[in-house]
């Protein structure tokens, strides 16, 4: 039987959907529930599984735009799979084809096939049953590029391989970059900096972590005490916390933290809802569940729509200072940095002390500085002062807040 796996619906007011990577290839035997799929739409990959076992046929090329409910490829589910890689038989056992050489490159050849983005049926393997080998991959690039001939200084003659890889923007890519330019065109947008001392978070994480770990089976991070810092410091500035809308300003009398989490597929932030209503316990549950689903490409379209302001950490990637971009329709963004040990001057004295950065780009059509100061002075306030400011500033406390 032929089964037509049709393209879902990825969200509403989405028809349209490009194919962004096959993971199998035409002849291929897959099994049901396996990925052979990415598409992508203007707001997200999607992963899409083999709905029945069978040989895949008349798969839409890689790059090519389709409609929502259209047919991505067929599976003949009719064909079985034999134990050996190079053989599949009829299911009335009438009819055997003959053997079929598998095209298996090496992991070696794996990473140039990728990197240079090789067709992998563009390679003759000269290996054990025709695996592609890297020695394959080189005389396939020497034989397909132009050689680059140059003369030292000192008269040798050196022959090089200039190549090039040309790849489309994604879908995903592509409505990430209209989005972006259209915030710098659209937007007032500035950039306010701080830096903050992050020595009591170290003391409280290095106290109580090991026990937080172990009866809610989740680390006690730094992005708990930075989500609640932000939300004392919206409440009391809370342009910080709105929107324009049509020559409106609309203030959101709740909390939901955009926390921007890098994944495969590229930058995702997806959303925590309702966050002033959450424990310590509760946005690091959340943002384990959320960075989960990020890295197993499994995000919805509606955990990342919405948000009411964005938190994002460029400091796990080495970043000491930048200035982040505002995450439309949103008005300001904060961005951590790496925590570094600098000198500083306390109580007149000079001490070594975990000191991070931080920035607040902000929209300053509705926030003025004023507002974008005394927000980053507040989230400092609050980082340096935890116990008393997010604690409730007794060991009493503390074991509630962390419920402990």
């Amino acid at each position: 039987m032929i089964v037509k796996v049709k393209v879902p619906s990825p969200g509403e007011s989405i028809t349209e959907v490009e194919v962004s990577a096959w993971l199998v290839k035409t002849g291929d035997y897959v099994n049901k529930g396996q990925t052979i799929a990415e598409i992508d739409s203007d707001k997200a990959t999607l992963e899409i599984s083999a709905e029945e076992n069978g040989i895949i046929t008349l798969m839409v090329k890689k790059g090519e735009k389709i409609r929502v409910g259209d047919t991505l490829c067929s599976i003949d589910s009719s064909k079985e799979y034999l134990i050996t890689e190079d053989k599949y038989k009829e299911k009335d056992n009438i009819e055997k084809t003959s053997s079929i050489n598998f095209k298996i490159p090496s992991p070696a050849s794996k990473k140039i096939l990728k990197e240079k983005n090789i067709s992998i049926e563009s390679i003759q393997g000269t290996g054990k049953h025709g695996r592609i080998t890297k020695s394959d991959c080189i005389f396939h690039l020497e034989e397909n590029n132009t050689p680059f001939v140059s003369n030292t200084s000192i008269g040798r003659t050196i022959t090089t391989y200039r190549s090039k890889t040309i790849t489309p923007l994604s879908s995903l890519r592509r409505k990430l970059s209209e989005r972006l330019v259209d915030v710098k065109n659209k937007t007032a947008s500035l950039t306010t900096f701080n830096e903050v001392d992050m020595q009591e978070i170290f003391f409280i994480r290095k106290k109580y972590k090991d026990l937080f770990k172990k009866k809610h089976g989740v680390n006690l991070g730094f992005m708990s005490f930075f989500t609640l810092s932000c939300i004392r410091a919206l409440k009391l500035y809370p342009d910080v916390n709105a929107m324009i809308n049509e020559g409106e300003k609309i203030n959101f009398e709740y909390y939901d933290i955009s926390i921007a989490i890098s994944g495969p597929k590229g930058l995702m932030v997806p959303v925590i809802r309702n966050a002033e209503h959450l424990s310590f316990r509760g946005i690091e549950e959340e943002i384990f569940k959320l960075s989960t689903r990020v890295y197993n490409g499994t995000i919805s379209i509606d955990e990342m729509t919405g948000g009411t302001f964005t938190i994002t950490n460029g400091g796990i990637f080495g970043s000491m200072l930048s200035t982040p971009i505002i995450n439309p329709p949103q008005s300001a963004i904060l961005g951590m940095h790496k925590i570094m040990e600098r000198p500083v001057v306390i109580n007149g004295s000079i001490e070594i002390r975990p000191i991070m950065y931080l920035a607040l780009s902000y929209d300053h059509r509705i926030i003025d500085g004023r507002e974008s100061v005394g927000f980053l002075v507040s989230v400092k306030e609050s980082l340096e002062n935890p116990i008393k400011l997010l604690m409730g500033g007794s060991e009493e406390n503390i074991n509630k807040k962390l419920e402990l």
